[in-house]
């Protein structure tokens, strides 16, 4: 009698006979080969962090956010989306202020780098510390080191005449306001929607409210 006759045949033994046919005829070996597997290229970087050299023994494919908080405990820099998208990694290098996620440490050789830690104390609070405390610029808190390192950023920014998409003159004074301060923290997310009070900060520091 055939097999597909056979009212006991199923689909089971169907399944079961084409795994041990497989099995038994190498059909497994490929797989079974050993992968090769290049260890981590590793390399020296040395870069000054609030004002302390440091000099670390990293995985070419860390990221500078996962240095400061894995390897230097500087945890106040906050992983938040990991892809550049909500800006609470924000640190600030050389002056200039970007998202720690999206570059390598490895790209920071000899570089000036300053994170929330750097800014102040508990005892010895930055201005734009203080005024977010003042004006109760934060809830859960955790985009708040990204949103104040930023804050420092953007003054410098228009201190410098550095122009954003709604600076009006392009070649004058950049003048400080809402819009300009909303314009250039909007890389910035507060899912609590603290905004408003963030904004009154920032004006606080710069001497306008």
């Amino acid at each position: 009698m055939d097999d597909a006759s056979d009212p006991d045949f199923n689909r089971r033994d169907v399944l079961v006979g084409t795994t041990a046919s497989f099995a038994l005829t190498g059909g497994g070996t490929a797989a079974a080969q050993p992968i090769a597997v290049s260890a981590p290229v590793v390399s020296k970087v040395a870069f000054r962090v609030n004002g302390k050299d440091q000099v670390l023994d990293l995985d070419l494919r860390t990221t500078l956010l996962d240095a400061l908080r894995e390897h230097l405990n500087l945890t106040g820099t906050k992983k938040g989306c990991d892809h550049g998208q909500c800006g609470a990694c924000t640190v600030i290098v050389d002056g200039r202020r970007i998202n720690a996620c999206l570059s390598l440490a490895v790209m920071h050789e000899g570089d000036e780098i300053t994170t929330i830690e750097g800014l102040g104390t508990p005892t010895d609070l930055h201005p734009m510390q203080a005024a977010f405390v003042k004006h109760d610029g934060y809830q859960c808190g955790y985009c708040t080191p990204g949103q104040i390192c930023s804050a420092v950023a953007v003054l410098d920014e228009i201190k410098a005449g550095i122009p954003s998409h709604v600076t009006r003159d392009l070649t004058g004074t950049v003048e400080l306001s809402p819009a300009e301060i909303r314009e250039r923290m909007s890389g910035n997310i507060c899912r609590c929607g603290a905004y408003s009070n963030i904004i009154d900060a920032i004006e606080d520091v710069a001497g306008v409210a």
